[in-house]
């Protein structure tokens, strides 16, 4: 019989543990871990979240070390900068060609054939408890939390139109499913309300 009070211990655990095993390099790897959780990121992150701050935030990594990791990927040929089209002072990251091609040699494909192998019901449900977890957890340490627009306060869609409010513009229909530095799921809005209640 499980103890339930260690549930969450052996859940946390569990996590670190796979997250881990997952991303564990060995001498067929190119890239180191975090090149890796680079590449992934601006391959599955929005035109306007593939950003050095972004995605220094989604590592937990000062600016210093994400631009190192950056520039290794550019030197390599995997990712070109661009100028914004929005801010012409700030730049965004796109995956080359050769990215594209070193991205199907992903560590993390081990990982996603195991859960390709659930059901779609698990699988959903799995998602929505991960989501849910990250966005608490980002709540609490008060960090920026990332996910996608179907569950995002700023995401609105009316006919056949995509709307931000964070960015007070349409949304393309292939940025809908990226990852968004500007993401608010329900976790963050609960965290901060339970947050402004208890220094009422």
């Amino acid at each position: 019989m499980i103890d339930k009070r260690q549930t969450p211990d052996r859940i946390a655990e569990l996590l670190v543990h796979v997250g881990r095993a997952a991303r564990s390099e060995d001498g067929r790897s190119e890239l180191t871990a975090a090149q890796w959780t680079c590449l992934r990121f601006f391959a599955r992150a929005n035109s306007n979240t593939r950003t050095p701050s972004s995605f220094a935030s989604f590592q937990a990594t000062t600016r210093g070390t994400a631009s190192q990791i950056i520039k290794s990927l550019e030197s390599r040929g995997l990712i070109v900068r661009r100028r914004s089209e929005r801010d012409g002072r700030s730049v965004r990251f796109d995956l080359t060609e050769i990215g594209q091609e070193m991205l199907a040699q992903d560590p993390l494909r081990d990982l996603m054939g195991v859960i390709d192998e659930l059901g779609a019901n698990e699988r959903d449900r799995f998602l929505e408890t991960l989501s849910r977890l990250a966005s608490a957890l980002a709540g609490l340490r008060e960090v920026p939390s990332f996910g996608t627009c179907d569950d995002c306060s700023h995401f609105a869609s009316v006919g056949g139109t995509a709307y931000c409010a964070c960015i007070a513009a349409e949304l393309a229909a292939d940025e809908i499913d990226k990852l968004c530095a500007s993401y608010r799921g329900t976790a963050n809005i609960l965290q901060m309300e339970g947050k402004r209640d208890d220094r009422a």
